[in-house]
């Protein structure tokens, strides 16, 4: 189990993906931290860029491995890039490391190496901007306090327990057939997304029944899936909305299932530890943490 953090802590912020492009955004998710009685290490993370990625593969490689120890690793944004510094092996270390999107090829990479203390959750960049239910449940995560409940819409299927497996949904489907995958044995799955049509989302569930990943879960919930569906124009005969791929490729597994779950690219933007024993409530519609 991960130990709590407690004022004072340094926190390290990495930038493993895109370049970041905001200053004041990650301004402001510093402060967030600096205000619970956290100090920022020094960084040279503004405007480094090679390419489409935040610096070269060594640079972010370095950064995620710092040589020092701290508590708390965050990450800057998502985009894409993470994904390539697996092909090096991990020298991973405890703590904590707050992330999503593009993150969670590391989250993931690190839960199936054993690691607790991966949080699906804000980055330091949308941090500031998240309303304050977010801010306080990801402080209550990380400085060991009770965490409340979320809530979706239920689909029914009774209650489902086990380990937490949380992630963007294209990020982890390409990370099948890698080391790179935690067990999803009686697992519960939360997936999001963001800009992915229908008929992909649809290719990547199917992917995902192929490999055996859906059939082994105890629970599955759907977040957000942003910007995933356009409501203008469409011509129903011709696409399926989102809820009728969700339905169609998992109701045959007799789990319980939540979707509309507060989580991944939207404005409060849960935050759920990987790896913790949870409750899904497919009745209720409800998430819960267990201790």
């Amino acid at each position: 189990m991960t130990e709590p953090l407690k004022k004072g802590d340094l926190f390290h912020i990495v930038a493993a993906s895109s370049p970041i492009n905001k200053k004041e955004d990650l301004q402001a998710g510093i402060k967030v931290l600096e205000e619970w009685g956290l100090t920022c290490n020094q960084m040279d993370t503004i405007d480094r860029s090679w390419g489409y990625l935040a610096g070269n593969d060594e640079v972010r490689f370095n950064e995620l491995h710092p040589k020092s120890y701290y508590p708390l690793l965050t990450f800057a944004r998502g985009g894409w890039g993470s994904a390539r510094l697996l092909e090096k092996r991990q020298p991973w270390k405890e703590g904590w490391m707050i992330g999503f999107s593009d993150l969670t090829s590391i989250l993931l990479a690190r839960l199936a190496g054993g690691f607790q203390g991966g949080v699906h959750g804000p980055l330091i960049t949308t941090l500031g901007s998240e309303p304050e239910w977010s801010k306080d449940r990801l402080k209550s995560i990380l400085f060991g306090n009770c965490v409340p409940d979320i809530y979706g819409d239920p689909w029914g299927g009774g209650l489902a327990k086990g380990p937490l497996i949380v992630g963007n949904l294209t990020v982890m489907t390409h990370l099948i057939g890698t080391e790179h995958l935690p067990t999803f044995k009686e697992s519960i799955l939360i997936i999001e997304d963001i800009g992915e049509a229908p008929y992909r989302i649809d290719r990547m569930l199917t992917h995902l029944r192929l490999a055996g990943v859906l059939q082994q879960l105890s629970g599955i919930g759907f977040g957000s899936f942003k910007y995933c569906e356009d409501e203008k124009d469409v011509d129903e005969t011709k696409t399926f909305r989102l809820l009728d791929i969700f339905k169609n490729r998992t109701q045959d597994l007799k789990i319980p299932i939540v979707s509309n779950l507060p989580i991944g690219h939207c404005c409060g933007n849960a935050s759920l530890p990987l790896g913790s024993q949870a409750i899904l409530n497919g009745d209720k519609g409800s998430l819960s943490l267990l201790k």
